[in-house]
């Protein structure tokens, strides 16, 4: 039964989880383009939101870039260019863990402000203090994971993790079973991010797959009221 969950949630899941953010990003931005946006509350708390927002933002950019290269750079690359293992776990685990306590700073601000301000709460979805809430936890799994790491600083179990996403990327169907003793914290830290990957499309989140490069050409709108609109 442990085995076929493991194949589930980290042979199965990922390939649903990255299929629904890709087609459901392409198909809200498709459909839905004037909600492809990050809902504004900049009246209410700004000192707040600003300093919440930097601090977030910031950190969660390192955080995702990190992983990002971390992950999915192949092993033989960093062999080839003589970056030991080692010094990549310690890399990670420093640069990780300062990144992410500026987020998790960030990210409680921005749960409190939207959380515990009677007035931001009545104009906020389920869905704007969901995500938030999810993020917070996925950050503090990931600060929760450090002290596993700090015993682990020959980069074995790095290069553990490093493998499994790789073979995610590369159909590796054995992918699964590379994880399968990994601890419980990395493992809800890795569902939990497939599961942030899953909602992306359906949140404010996917404000940040855009880039506002198109304002520099784009012509305009102008709102126009027909005489039929309003004789109706």
């Amino acid at each position: 039964m442990a085995s076929f969950l493991n194949t589930l949630i980290f042979g199965i899941y990922p390939y649903i989880a990255l299929a629904v953010l890709a087609l459901g990003s392409i198909i809200r931005y498709d459909r839905e383009p004037y909600t492809w946006r990050s809902g504004s509350s900049q009246l209410l708390r700004r000192r707040q939101l600003v300093m919440g927002s930097v601090l977030f933002h910031v950190g969660v950019l390192i955080v995702f870039f990190g992983h990002l290269v971390g992950l999915l750079t192949p092993i033989q690359l960093f062999d080839l260019v003589g970056i030991s293992h080692g010094f990549k776990q310690i890399m990670a685990i420093v640069v990780g863990g300062v990144a992410g306590g500026f987020a998790i700073i960030g990210a409680t601000m921005l749960a409190h402000r939207r959380l515990f301000d009677p007035r931001i709460r009545a104009t906020s979805s389920f869905g704007d203090n969901a995500i938030i809430v999810l993020l917070w936890l996925q950050l503090a799994l990931g600060l929760a994971t450090i002290p596993l790491s700090l015993g682990h600083l020959d980069g074995n179990e790095m290069v553990t993790f490093m493998s499994w996403a790789q073979g995610i990327f590369t159909f590796d169907f054995a992918a699964s079973s590379y994880i399968a003793g990994a601890h419980p914290i990395f493992k809800a830290h890795l569902f939990l991010g497939l599961t942030i990957f899953l909602v992306f499309p359906f949140t404010r989140l996917v404000h940040m797959l855009s880039v506002p490069l198109r304002y520099f050409w784009r012509p305009g709108y102008q709102i126009v009221r027909s005489k039929r609109a309003a004789a109706e």
